[in-house]
């Protein structure tokens, strides 16, 4: 892999990390809905719509920046990595965030009772919507990088389609950084072959395939559909990573998200693919800006990006620490937010019933 300066390696891991945010905070107002309601409510997703003008996300941001934090305490150890990250889950669960898939609380159950494994047999993309910052920090160390994604993984997710997944995650992300690279398909052939997992792997396959022939959104979508399974949702990244991943990077959000399905989770992990090609540099600053800023906003993840750089230098930075209480409270107005958004998607539904509107 091409050499990256100390500056370029800092750049693609706040890229990872602000992307991930990005993706998430854009995604999160269409989570649940399909593609004509979104078409319908919003029409092209460019901006933030939870709350106009100002951007929240939700645990995808959340656990990718808590992953990030383990990464700095042991970036050589990767039970400790593991136990820290299980300890930080359980004491994030308790903030009350908001979007929490159902393997991710059966863990947190399961590390507050001390049992030993505390991951769950899920398919769910919970594992691989985290799993980029991993293949960045360790984007040279191909070893490290698959012991690491496998055990994090496993501390929610067990199940092999789950563990495959976030692996490939990791994997497409670094191969994203490497210079040699000029196509963006060049970074999945970087990728693929390392893929064991036989179902993941045909579907990988059928997106990078659609990416090829230069099909629309709508045409993937009917072949690697959008749901929270890890099965739809890394493929369906991997199809609007390789067909709109060099283009304009609001483009290819919108793109995702116009699917429908678990847009916030969806749009975190083609967000992070994106800015570990690209660097926070190219994210729209605009939006970037207008993300929340409080805990585990632009500004901590900008710093952790620096520590974790610091780190890989040999340096002992003090790490980024966040407000208990700051967090929690930001999560209750998030969550206050969401209830107003579910009850008005319950009028617009009411009205779609009574005026036939489909």
């Amino acid at each position: 892999m091409a050499e990256l300066t100390e500056s370029e390696f800092e750049d693609r891991l706040a890229g990872v990390l602000l992307g991930t945010a990005l993706g998430d905070a854009l995604g999160l107002i269409c989570e649940g809905l399909n593609k004509e309601q979104i078409k319908r409510r919003f029409g092209k997703i460019g901006d933030f719509h939870l709350l106009p003008g100002h951007g929240y996300f939700s645990d995808d941001t959340e656990q990718s920046a808590l992953l990030a934090q383990a990464l700095a305490k042991h970036p050589d150890d990767v039970r400790a990595c593991c136990r820290d990250f299980q300890r930080a889950l359980f004491a994030w669960l308790l903030r009350m965030p908001y979007g929490v898939g159902l393997a991710t609380i059966s863990s947190c159950f399961r590390i507050a009772l001390f049992m030993e494994r505390s991951g769950v047999k899920s398919a769910g993309n919970g594992s691989a919507m985290r799993a980029a910052i991993i293949g960045v920090y360790f984007h040279e160390l191909p070893e490290k990088r698959k012991l690491f994604s496998i055990k994090i993984a496993e501390t929610t997710h067990t199940d092999p389609r789950a563990v495959a997944a976030s692996l490939f995650v990791a994997d497409l992300a670094a191969a994203s950084m490497n210079k040699k690279n000029d196509r963006i398909m060049d970074c999945f052939l970087d990728s693929i072959d390392s893929v064991e997992e036989n179902t993941l792997k045909a579907r990988l396959l059928k997106a990078a395939e659609l990416a090829e022939a230069r099909a629309d959104t709508a045409t993937a979508l009917l072949e690697l559909k959008c749901s929270g399974f890890v099965l739809h949702s890394v493929p369906l990244a991997v199809f609007c990573f390789l067909r709109f991943g060099d283009g304009d990077i609001s483009d290819a959000l919108g793109e995702i998200i116009s699917a429908g399905g678990d847009t916030d989770s969806n749009a975190a992990i083609l967000g992070a693919w994106l800015g570990a090609r690209h660097g926070a540099a190219a994210l729209p600053g605009s939006l970037i800006n207008r993300l929340d800023d409080g805990p585990f906003g632009p500004t901590h993840l900008r710093k952790l990006a620096h520590c974790l750089s610091q780190i890989r230098k040999g340096e002992k930075p003090l790490l980024p620490t966040y407000n208990f209480l700051s967090a929690f409270l930001r999560n209750l107005w998030v969550l206050c937010i969401i209830l107003i958004q579910i009850v008005i998607r319950i009028l617009c539904r009411i009205y779609e019933l009574l005026t036939g509107v489909r």
